[in-house]
């Protein structure tokens, strides 16, 4: 069935045709949409050989000022995510779902993968990325975590220490103390969370905690960003 021109359509403005895109679940339209817009526009800026004698263009002071100008407009991109919190859409609910597939679905091949064209078009990647790998991301998270205790034994060792002390204090409670007094373990379970936290504070679980933490945002904002998005619906 063909459909005759509506004029109407041409009175859709920009960010409502937009909207409507991402509203309608057609995020990985919108994404290409985004990018070829940008490309279009960086082609019809570029700066076309002119000189006879066959140097090329990007020698001259204007191609010059146009490299350095991509160069900061792509550092100032990656500088903005980290002026917006990534999770804001992010819910309970999103780390009980399947976890999606590392190879086809999280990695992906590497067509894609591109780099952000705009702040908005970067945010927009990172914000729905994280609502959808988010098992993925958790999991990265304990991997990163797991390597910084290894890198770090005396924490390691730390973590093991708190666990069997709270584990074992669980298990005895009921054996050494009877159901009369209450009060009394309530007392020594204060007492053992207490020593719990000085015994990781002196094994420097929060150095590898902080690097765990630095790492895998990093690695999250950075996958994200650089992930093409891919519509739910077919």
């Amino acid at each position: 069935m063909i459909f005759a021109p509506n004029p109407l359509s041409l009175s859709v403005t920009e960010p409502a045709f937009e909207s409507w895109l991402r509203d309608s679940d057609f995020l990985e339209t919108l994404d290409q949409r985004t990018t070829d817009l940008h490309r279009a526009a960086a082609a019809a800026a570029a700066v076309k050989p002119s000189d006879s004698d066959g140097v090329s263009a990007f020698m001259t002071p204007r191609g010059a000022v146009f490299i350095v100008w991509r160069l900061l407009s792509s550092v100032w991109i990656l500088l903005s995510l980290f002026t917006f919190s990534p999770f804001s859409k992010l819910g309970a609910d999103d780390f009980s779902v399947e976890t999606p597939p590392w190879t086809f679905s999280f990695l992906g091949s590497l067509d894609s993968y591109s780099f952000p064209s705009s702040s908005s078009q970067a945010r927009l990647r990172v914000q729905e990325n994280v609502k959808r790998f988010a098992p993925n991301y958790a999991t990265l998270s304990v991997f990163f975590f797991v390597c910084s205790l290894y890198k770090i034994p005396i924490s390691l060792l730390g973590v093991v220490a708190c666990l069997s002390l709270w584990e074992g204090f669980e298990r005895r409670r009921d054996q050494w103390f009877s159901s009369k007094h209450p009060l009394i373990k309530q007392f020594l379970a204060i007492i053992l969370k207490c020593v719990i936290a000085v015994v990781l504070v002196v094994s420097k679980l929060q150095s590898a905690l902080f690097w765990a933490l630095c790492v895998s945002y990093a690695a999250i904002i950075l996958h994200a960003s650089f992930r093409n998005l891919t519509s739910f619906k077919k």
